[in-house]
């Protein structure tokens, strides 16, 4: 499995951006669907992930209320709405599944860069 993110892009604090998961291949089941973020020089966060079919959904504390992640089971896609944007979420986004309930997280593909400005 590997999934592919795109909807990146330079936007200025306060605006919006909607990021993209989709598979590079055949779909598959999966428990799980999250979104990652790797800021230079840090570690790779989990910053949302949704349960199947859709939900329900866990948050970082600093995006709640800012993203909303959803997804569509049958296509095996997540998305990642992301309004308010700040500086401090700036990075690369990737996503990735766990497709049981004991597995890990995997599929990492390219991410995709989000730059805010502030």
């Amino acid at each position: 499995v590997q999934l592919q993110a795109s909807g990146g892009g330079s936007v200025q604090a306060g605006g919006s951006l909607r990021l993209s998961c989709a598979p590079s291949g055949r779909t598959f089941s999966s428990y799980r669907m999250g979104w990652f973020r790797q800021a230079p020089g840090k570690e790779r966060v989990l910053v949302a992930s949704i349960g199947r079919p859709s939900g329900p959904a866990d948050y970082i504390d600093s995006v709640k209320g800012r993203f909303t992640i959803s997804r569509e089971s049958a296509k095996s896609t997540a998305y990642l709405q992301m309004n308010s944007l700040k500086p401090e979420d700036t990075g690369v986004y990737y996503c990735a599944t766990v497709r049981d309930p004991f597995g890990a997280w995997e599929g990492w593909g390219q991410g995709t860069q989000v730059t805010v400005s502030s």
